[in-house]
């Protein structure tokens, strides 16, 4: 695409029509569409440069915003060079952009400046600092500038790149990339610091300069944050008293112009001082030592901004930072001292740690109207910056060191809030709830996603307050009463399921199916979830803690209220019930099979009204988890039955494969692959039609189908082999080239091995014959490019099986048919070497087996050149047998296996209950493989009298030989 005046006035018009409200010309469904040619002209040189273009010179604010979206997400999608895969961007294209993103970013309005300062990062990310050098350079000389609409687009983006330093592992890249951030910016960003808050004294009265003023403030303390995560730089150290020293000051700043009259959205000032109680608390944690000569005013700051600041929303992160701050100082033991006094005990407790425990309105709002955050906060810890949460984490600093005091003052409150509530239950049902929750902060010593409570507090006996306070709740005859205490009830069970007794969790089992009929989606998700969580824990001996024989009373009504609860208003897609469902099915095993056909139906019928929009990948995953368990638990039963699961999915599959619903289709591979398997012995003549379709490469173009669709080609080779060599002959080469494909790949050569071990054990020979050559030719071509250790793992495990299955002489022939003497440089270079790497219990099997043969099949192994490398063999196979394995991988291909998916694409999600059984292919051959080899040298032996014995007694290392000796007396044979 040229820079032309033409071209930009396409794609001005092409940008107008994906924001037309009718979807026939937004959405990619006529060729015409909008966005089908924006996708297929993104391949096209100048195409960012169009882009950028217009972002700059349009007249229209909705194209330049529009532009700057569309080239963010096509920086996002394009921009990271994968390798194996052709490179997305043109290299002018990609200078071009660096040379005029950042002056262009920083003229732009801030609505564009934040979509081009994204861009900026997703780029620096993948080039900074090798490939793009001069990148801070240009950003720090901007702070000379006086105009702060540019220095706040510089610090946006600094932000935005330097904020990964918060999560990444420590490395001597990363430390490389930090000090030359810091030798770059440290000191430009401490001379900005005191330059603004200077200006925000001279400008205290002007409300418009002091909200520019302190947006930077913000920014400027975030980036304090992430350049001091990693460790305490040395410059930082040496200016901590122009930092402490001002970052106090603004925490005691109060000015009337800042202040704001929304009760929800936090101001510039809470978010400021929010901003600095999290730089304190890294402090504090990190760097105690340093920090101590601050800490005691922090303290003191912080501590009067705790019992000044209201109940209002806006203050909830600035309460909470403020809060974990306070958490983190009482935590280290040298602070210990300023909370040893029992009045100041009491004061936390009753000024800080009380009133923040609270069920606000706005809580009460939340789980009412808003309950799938409240249930995320909740239930998954993403209630981080919460109130309670902070307060939550203070009660267990502060029980670190005072746990007795600490425990006492609480019991206090948690028994006048419990009376206050059974005055009046109606109306004070929130001081019970409140009173829980302090019973589970205090309790709560260590805590799990996967056990829950770990650790308890012996001081607070929790199955008396669960008989006592929980259990009534629970008990009540109206699941829909006092929807937030049964909600703290379930919660209760869930969280200390480890320390209430099995008997009354045995109990609260019909309690919790019960509370599935809840009208509150909160209530009724608790509930689903606590049962799935009961249903995981583990017994003696590893076995369930609850059986399936003390789950039988319930099945009917269990199954039949999980199911209905997906029929409720709001969880009609709800992945927690979802789970429960699926983990019920696991732990009930055949007391379902009853119920499948009822089962089955209400499943795919909601398979195939989740399809049209699939938007919850939980839910969906444990949908395909749930209809894999009935197939297994129903076809382990009866075999036969796999033919009306086939009835019932294929339907719904058929709409899924030509709707082309990409985050389905690996799912729907996997469960054809458990259906196909579950036949045993001819392929279905439905299985056939679809495998031409199977062999398309649109379809493997895409990451997340490969695992799935190999999985589903191995099923159909272990299954049909005899009927695809038959009437699918022609599909061969198809099949060959999906293997070509795989192989060429270092994320996906494995999976090129699987198909290809799959063609080799299950095809007839004859089928394959004239191919065998340039599959070889092919695997040489990939070495001599790429070796890499996981391509020789499976390369050794590929060549093996081929001799187990073919014979060691037609695998030496088809070597030195390729080239003279290759059979011998195979052995020396990769196979004697190499073999130590194989690792898995098959993997070694296969190789021991196949290495078997070429020492006593191989006639070319005992009289030519090849001799030589017979005892050089024979010690490594007794080195697989008896050395550790060796994982050793070179420093460049640490990573290779780790395959980041670029863009959108959809990621595969490997289904449980979906599982292939590890298949041996040795395995009716070959029991012990030490015996094998015994056997097998003694059977050479009787061949070749004398030859065996003359090279094992001069050549063999002594080690290696007592081994062999050993493996002789175990399969009671001698060698002649």
């Amino acid at each position: 695409m040229e820079l032309s005046d033409a071209n930009l006035q396409t794609l001005t018009e092409y940008l107008k029509k994906t924001l037309d409200p009718d979807p026939a010309i937004r959405r990619p469904v006529c060729s015409l569409a909008a966005e089908k040619f924006l996708e297929s002209v993104e391949g096209s040189q100048n195409y960012p440069l169009l882009l950028l273009t217009l972002l700059e010179k349009s007249q229209e604010n909705v194209i330049k915003v529009c532009a700057s979206v569309t080239f963010k997400n096509y920086i996002k999608r394009n921009w990271r060079i994968v390798e194996d895969e052709p490179n997305k961007i043109c290299e002018s294209d990609r200078i071009a952009i660096k040379a005029n993103i950042v002056p262009l970013m920083l003229s732009s309005p801030e609505q564009i400046q934040k979509q081009l300062s994204d861009a900026i990062s997703i780029i620096g990310r993948e080039d900074f600092p090798q490939k793009w050098p001069d990148l801070l350079t240009e950003m720090v000389n901007r702070f000379q500038s006086g105009d702060f609409h540019v220095i706040n687009g510089v610090l946006r983006t600094a932000h935005s790149l330097f904020k990964r330093y918060r999560h990444e592992f420590k490395s001597n890249e990363l430390w490389t990339e930090i000090k030359l951030v810091l030798d770059a910016f440290a000191l430009p960003l401490t001379n900005l610091f005191k330059a603004t808050i200077e200006l925000c004294s001279t400008h205290a009265n002007d409300a418009s300069a002091l909200k520019v003023l302190f947006s930077s403030l913000i920014l400027i303390a975030k980036l304090f944050y992430s350049l001091n995560f990693q460790d305490l730089p040395e410059f930082f150290e040496d200016n901590m008293e122009t930092w402490m020293t001002n970052f106090h000051s603004l925490l005691t700043l109060d000015n009337k112009l800042l202040q704001t009259d929304d009760e929800e959205e936090a101001g510039l000032l809470e978010l400021l001082k929010s901003q600095i109680c999290d730089n304190a608390a890294l402090y504090a944690q990190k760097y105690d030592e340093e920090f101590q000569p601050y800490l005691p005013r922090f303290v003191t700051a912080i501590w009067n901004l705790l019992v000044t600041t209201g109940q209002e929303v806006k203050y909830d992160l600035l309460v909470s930072n403020a809060i974990q701050f306070l958490a983190s100082v009482c935590e280290r033991p040298h602070y210990k001292h300023l909370f040893e006094d029992q009045n100041t005990l009491t004061s936390i407790c009753e000024k800080v740690i009380v009133p923040n425990m609270e069920f606000r309105a706005a809580d009460e709002e939340a789980f009412e109207d808003n309950s799938e955050e409240y249930i995320r906060r909740d239930l998954e810890g993403s209630d981080i910056d919460t109130r309670r949460r902070a307060a939550c984490d203070l009660v267990r600093g502060l029980c670190k060191f005072f746990e007795g005091p600490v425990t006492g003052i609480f019991s206090g409150y948690v028994n006048s809030m419990l009376q206050e509530y059974a005055k009046n239950p109606s109306v004070n049902w929130k001081h019970k709830d409140a009173a829980i929750y302090l019973v589970t902060s205090l309790a709560s010593k260590a805590q799990t996603q996967k056990h829950g409570i770990t650790q308890a507090n012996e001081l607070v006996n929790l199955t008396e307050f669960f008989v006592n306070h929980i259990q009534p709740d629970l008990k009540s005859a109206t699941v829909n009463e006092f929807p937030v205490l049964k909600a703290d009830g379930i919660k209760y069970i869930m969280i200390f399921r480890n320390q209430v007794p099995k008997e009354q969790l045995l109990v609260s089992i019909p309690l919790l199916i019960n509370h599935l009929q809840a009208e509150s989606i909160v209530v009724h998700t608790y509930a689903a979830h606590a049962l799935e969580r009961l249903f995981t824990m583990r017994g003696t001996n590893n076995a369930t803690l609850i059986t399936a024989a003390e789950m039988a009373p319930f099945v009917e009504v269990l199954l039949t209220n999980l199911f209905k609860a997906l029929t409720l208003p709001g969880s009609s897609e709800n992945e927690y019930i979802m789970k429960a469902i699926m983990r019920s099915f696991s732990l009930l095993q055949e007391s379902i099979i009853p119920y499948i056909p009822s089962v089955i139906t209400q499943l795919t019928q909601k398979l195939l009204a989740v399809s049209k929009n699939p938007s919850k990948p939980h839910f969906n995953h444990y949908m395909f988890e749930s209809i894999c368990l009935s197939i297994r638990i129903t076809c382990k039963a009866n075999p036969e039955a796999v033919g009306s699961f086939e009835e019932a999915l294929f339907l719904v599959f058929t709409e899924i494969l030509q709707n082309d619903v990409q985050e389905f289709i690996p799912y729907v591979f996997q469960v054809m692959s458990l259906l196909l398997e579950m036949h045993k012995n001819e392929i279905p003549t439905s299985y056939m039609a679809l495998f031409p379709h199977l062999l398309q490469p649109v379809l493997w173009e895409r990451t997340g189908n490969i695992p799935p669709l190999v999985r589903l080609l191995q099923a159909y080779l272990e299954r049909g082999a005899s009927t695809i060599a038959g009437t699918a002959a022609d599909k061969i080469p198809g099949l060959l080239g999906v293997f070509q494909k795989l192989i060429a790949s270092k994320a996906n050569d494995h999976q090129g091995f699987y198909l290809l071990n799959s063609i080799i054990e299950h095809m007839p020979p004859e089928s394959v014959d004239q191919y065998r050559k340039q599959i070889f030719i092919l695997l040489f071509q990939r070495l001599q490019n790429s070796k890499t250790t996981k391509f020789i793992k499976s390369f050794l495990v590929f060549i093996n099986l081929y001799c187990v299955r073919y014979g060691a002489l037609a695998l030496q022939e088809i070597f030195d048919s390729i080239q003279p003497k290759m059979f011998g440089m195979v052995l020396e270079k990769i196979i004697i070497p190499e073999i130590q790497k194989v690792s898995g219990q098959v993997e070694k099997k296969i190789c021991a087996v196949g290495i078997t043969k070429i020492l006593t099949e191989c006639p070319p192994m005992m009289d030519t050149e090849y001799t030589k490398l017979w005892i050089p063999l024979l010690q490594a196979l007794i080195g697989l047998f008896e050395l550790p394995e060796d994982d050793t991988i070179p420093d460049e291909e640490h990573f290779i296996d780790i395959e980041d998916t670029p863009g959108y694409q959809t990621a595969f999600s490997q289904l449980a209950f979906a599982g292939k059984k590890e298949h041996d292919p040795v395995g009716q051959m070959v029991n012990n493989p030490r015996i094998h080899l015994a056997q097998s040298l003694h059977k050479l032996s009787t061949a070749c009298p004398g030859r065996v014995l003359s090279m094992l007694s001069t050549s063999l290392n002594a080690e290696a030989l007592q081994y062999l000796q050993g493996y002789l007396q175990a399969a009671s044979v001698s060698l002649l």
